[in-house]
């Protein structure tokens, strides 16, 4: 089957692997439809490597199932799914506490397993989430991502009526404007540097836009807020930058989620660390998308609000490929050859 293997940083093949079979009982073997590029998959490819040398990579995707082994009885050959690609232990002391997330082994897909940057992906049955029929593969495939913000947002003390800033409009931040608005926020500031960004995060409902190359955030968010600030910023961009500014923008009391990953240092100016303290600003980390029971309401709340519209996946694609051109593509992001926010590869094309 075609497959995009990574083998060292920034060395991505398409290949032939081997087609999954059934091994367990609670296999199930799903024909990948959409698969997308995840930001954490671009660092990976760029400073990291990979876990295991030549491993078939990706873990955002939907798809058909081929194939279920005897004991599997929630899905059938033929139902459309989405997927968590999300491994836990079970055993260790935060899974015995149902802090799934919190995992002292917690691994997805193209990780240490095959993962969906291929034709086909097989999972165990608990991890496959039947879609209802008006939520589209395009749609599905961001059901991952999208439960990773949600999980963010579930940890938070947000209350309907909060004022939300969002830093970073990718794909974490374009679905966290979203998600703020499902969880009751009445304004959204988002901020970006790329105006193409701001301009999908308006056609999402942003309703403040700042591009924070030409405006600094902190004076706006403060003269829109009368002074206050926010109560709720969300860190996506995973910029060094950035995650040191956002402490800024919180009222007194407010909250920030990091969800974003910077890959390097952070220096922290005195104005910004004294914010938490003076501030006294509760300061959150989010890890992941899974919860108890698994994978949890996280993944289920995501299906429902696709599925009502208020999860608005379309304005968020801006490259349908075939996966032969993962190599290329992967080197055009990383080198910012365009305009990208998600891309999505279509397996069984070409």
């Amino acid at each position: 089957m075609k497959s995009l293997n990574l083998y060292g940083k920034q060395d991505i093949r398409f290949e032939q692997s081997s087609v999954p079979v059934l091994e367990q009982s609670e296999d199930v073997i799903i024909k990948v439809k959409a698969v997308g590029i995840c930001g954490s998959d671009i660092s990976r490819f760029n400073k990291l490597g990979p876990y295991v040398e030549g491993m078939t990579f990706g873990h955002e995707f939907a798809g058909e199932v081929v194939e279920v082994g005897t004991t599997v009885g929630h899905v059938k050959v033929g139902d459309r799914v989405a997927v968590c690609p999300t491994f836990y232990c079970g055993k260790c002391e935060n899974c015995k506490k149902g802090e799934l997330s919190r995992c002292e082994k917690l691994t997805v897909i193209g990780a240490r397993h095959p993962g969906s940057y291929a034709e086909y992906v097989k999972l165990p049955a608990e991890n496959i989430l039947p879609i209802p029929a008006n939520v589209d593969y395009d749609t599905a495939a961001l059901v991952e991502p999208s439960a990773v913000v949600a999980h963010g947002f579930y940890r938070t003390s947000i209350q309907p009526g909060a004022e939300v800033a969002i830093t970073g409009c990718g794909s974490i931040g374009l679905l966290a404007i979203q998600w703020a608005k499902i969880f009751g926020a009445k304004k959204v500031y988002a901020i970006d540097i790329d105006d193409s960004k701001l301009q999908v995060a308006k056609e999402i409902g942003a309703d403040v836009l700042i591009n924070s190359k030409e405006k600094d955030p902190q004076p706006l968010i403060e003269e829109y807020t009368n002074g206050l600030g926010v109560e709720l910023v969300i860190e996506s961009a995973g910029s060094p930058v950035t995650s040191a500014q956002v402490l800024a923008l919180p009222k007194k009391g407010g909250e920030v989620v990091f969800m974003g990953i910077p890959y390097a240092d952070i220096n922290i100016e005195r104005f910004y660390f004294e914010k938490i303290v003076r501030n006294e600003l509760t300061v959150l980390g989010s890890w992941n998308a899974i919860s108890s029971p698994f994978p949890g309401k996280e993944w289920t709340s995501t299906i429902h609000y696709m599925s009502t519209g208020q999860l608005n996946i379309k304005p968020m694609i801006s490259h349908r490929l075939q996966l032969e051109e993962g190599p290329k593509i992967f080197s055009k992001i990383l080198n910012r050859e365009g305009n990208f926010v998600k891309v999505l590869f279509y397996p069984e094309l070409g």
